[in-house]
């Protein structure tokens, strides 16, 4: 029986497709081996978003190469669909797909395991359909279902629509057939995710967007959890929330793709929203949707960003109140606008911002940790792994938590349960089971 070991790097997209294409490879008689074991043929899935991405996946194709030499080695994703034939150079590389028709890995792999015949099949990624694949088999706790592909936004830093081409969106019965099946299978929550979830449907010929979908998972009772990948700001439009805030299914938690909090920044951007719609839209999320949590992404670093710019964008964090930033500097992609702009920020500074970023985001989040333990209102969440006799967890507004088991016995993983705030340590909040 043949083995492969799989790899992913960057979004939930990715990680995603991975878990289709490994249940592909099983279906063919494949066994699925972790990655740094010794493999017939190894697959990585790669990222572009920055230079380290490009990094990291020349990085672990190599590692596949040190792990065995004779092995069928396979690279699909955003960096092979913009850099080809840079891949193909790479020693030891046999395959090299770009991100449209991931799922024929498979035969390939088959292919030249047996006539072992190299192949270079990148293909345009502008005109591709929606790529049908699905997964069957996932943890009873967490599932990510794609629901999108592409994004036609266009920011001046960003290199993916060049990686992932136009928006195009997966038929509402096929979502609504993966999500049933996951479900029944036992998983208590599902991600629908995309590269930009708030554009699907856009590509329908009859008007169905993403809330027309949540309006039909809730009726037909289709999972008990769903939550939303990440999403633009400017998708919370009133009557967008009027529709979702109706929605037991949906969670209260939303993650929003926010990028800078200084106007400036997101006008040389090229956002498609500034910092005070950013701030209504959080407002009126929050008169909706009780106890509603937001956490976000922000970048440091970006071309003419001074002093005064960062400050507005720490000054933001403070208002908004996220939950969670995750933070990042700002990389050069080649062939992007952003890339030929004055004012390239040294990279220093970025670390410097970077770190008085997280040091505020840690403040707001830290305050808002306290207000649940002074509530003490039972939180619902998932228990998702357990180690040394303590459950980690997330709440179903994304708080992290950690509860005590109640004893060594009862396995508890996969269900879902009320807890207690008690106090919270290093931005995870310790709770008591209900």
């Amino acid at each position: 029986m043949p083995s492969v070991g799989l790899y992913t790097l960057g979004c939930k997209v990715s990680q995603y497709e991975t878990e289709a294409i490994a249940e592909g490879f099983i279906a063919r008689g494949f066994t699925v081996l972790p990655f740094d074991h010794v493999c017939d043929a190894y697959v990585i899935n790669t990222c572009t978003v920055t230079a380290e991405s490009d990094r990291k996946s020349r990085q672990f194709i190599r590692r596949a190469g040190t792990c065995n030499p004779q092995a069928v080695i396979a690279v699909v994703g955003c960096y092979s669909q913009t850099s080809p034939d840079e891949v193909a150079r790479i020693e030891g590389v046999d395959i090299v797909l770009g991100s449209a028709d991931k799922m024929s890995v498979i035969d390939r792999v088959e292919r030249c395991l047996a006539e072992r015949v190299p192949v270079v099949a990148v293909t345009p990624i502008d005109d591709a359909p929606f790529e049908p694949m699905s997964i069957r088999h996932a943890p009873r706790t967490r599932a990510y279902v794609k629901i999108e592909d592409g994004c036609e936004c266009r920011c001046t830093y960003c290199a993916i629509p060049n990686a992932r081409g136009r928006v195009r969106s997966k038929p509402p019965m096929d979502v609504i057939a993966e999500v049933e099946a996951l479900a029944a299978a036992g998983t208590q929550e599902i991600v629908l995710t995309g590269i930009e979830t708030a554009s699907y449907g856009a590509d329908f010929a009859e008007p169905y967007g993403l809330a027309d979908l949540l309006e039909q998972l809730q009726e037909r009772g289709s999972c008990r959890r769903v939550r939303l990948g990440s999403l633009s700001p400017e998708v919370m439009k009133p009557a967008f929330l009027a529709r979702i805030c109706r929605l037991p299914i949906l969670v209260p938690h939303f993650h929003l793709s926010m990028q800078s909090g200084s106007d400036a920044v997101l006008h040389r951007m090229k956002r498609r929203y500034n910092r005070a719609m950013a701030l209504d839209a959080l407002a009126r999320a929050r008169a909706l949707i009780p106890r509603v949590q937001f956490t976000t992404d922000l970048m440091v670093g970006f071309p003419g960003e001074g002093e005064r710019e960062f400050a507005e964008t720490l000054d933001f964090v403070t208002q908004a109140r996220f939950l969670d930033v995750h933070v990042f500097a700002y990389s050069r992609r080649p062939g992007t606008p952003a890339a030929s702009y004055d004012g390239q920020v040294d990279e220093a500074v970025k670390r410097e911002r970077s770190a008085a970023l997280i040091e505020a985001t840690h403040r707001v989040r830290d305050d808002i940790l306290s207000g649940l333990v002074a509530e003490a209102e039972p939180l619902s969440v998932v228990l998702e792994t357990k180690k040394g006799g303590v459950y980690h967890a997330h709440s179903d507004t994304f708080v992290a938590v950690c509860v005590q088991a109640p004893d060594d016995k009862t396995d508890l993983r996969g269900t879902v349960c009320d807890v207690i705030p008690i106090g919270h340590e290093n931005g995870v909040l310790l709770a008591k089971l209900a």
